[in-house]
């Protein structure tokens, strides 16, 4: 049985599923501990932020998708823009308003945006993995819906090594789980890591078209635009 968009129903059940957990986790232990284990920004981060900033207009609205604990903000504000930060995590606003009493936030997952050419740039950093692969057409669309005219847009793809993924697919096929290829699931964790002609292809469907691409600590880093206006 598919549901209404298409999808095998076991599988919606078991992506939705992983969104909850993945909220939960952050909710009730990740967010009290992320910035002190993960709040470093990386040169490779930093250089393709630097680089989306610099073709944002002065003073610009940035919107950071699955902000998290706002670990981005402080470049995104140092630039003179401004930012709005949205996220599934209650837990991670909490630490990010914390830090940001100044900067609007909302509780709102990547699969529910709705925004309609309200910013002049769009990040979405260090979250992608956690989208299933029926999930991320919509995703992407959402994001390009959310920026005006041409503005740029970054987002981050984790990477992973072809045997690492072959092998927890088998193992997550072994225990029950109804995962398909390139999924990392243990059994609490889920990752996703699409392959390249995967990316290309969703981007195209979704309307966005590569700017500049780099690999570098642990990440595929993508600068991107909307295709024509």
């Amino acid at each position: 049985m598919r549901t209404d968009d298409g999808t095998d129903a076991s599988r919606r059940t078991f992506l939705d599923a992983r969104r909850e957990s993945s909220r939960q986790r952050f909710d009730t232990r990740l967010a009290r501990t992320y910035d002190e284990e993960w709040g470093e920004v990386s040169a490779s981060h930093r250089s393709f932020l630097d680089r989306l900033l610099s073709l944002t207009r002065a003073r610009g609205l940035v919107l950071d998708a699955a902000c998290g604990t706002g670990k981005y903000w402080p470049d995104i504000l140092a630039s003179g823009r401004s930012v709005v930060g949205v996220d599934q995590s209650a837990g991670m606003l909490e630490v990010a308003r914390s830090k940001h009493p100044n900067v609007p936030t909302a509780c709102v997952a990547l699969g529910d945006l709705a925004f309609m050419e309200v910013f002049d740039a769009v990040v979405c950093i260090d979250s992608l993995e956690y989208v299933g692969p029926e999930d991320w057409p919509a995703v992407l669309t959402a994001l390009r819906m959310a920026v005006r005219d041409r503005g740029p847009l970054y987002a981050t793809i984790e990477l992973a090594e072809a045997d690492y993924l072959d092998r927890v697919y088998e193992q997550a096929r072994a225990a029950g789980y109804p995962v398909v290829p390139r999924e990392d699931f243990d059994g609490t964790g889920y990752h996703h890591h699409p392959s390249r002609t995967s990316v290309l292809a969703w981007l195209e469907g979704a309307g966005l078209e590569i700017v500049q691409e780099s690999e570098g600590d642990a990440y595929w880093h993508l600068l991107l635009q909307r295709v024509g206006t």
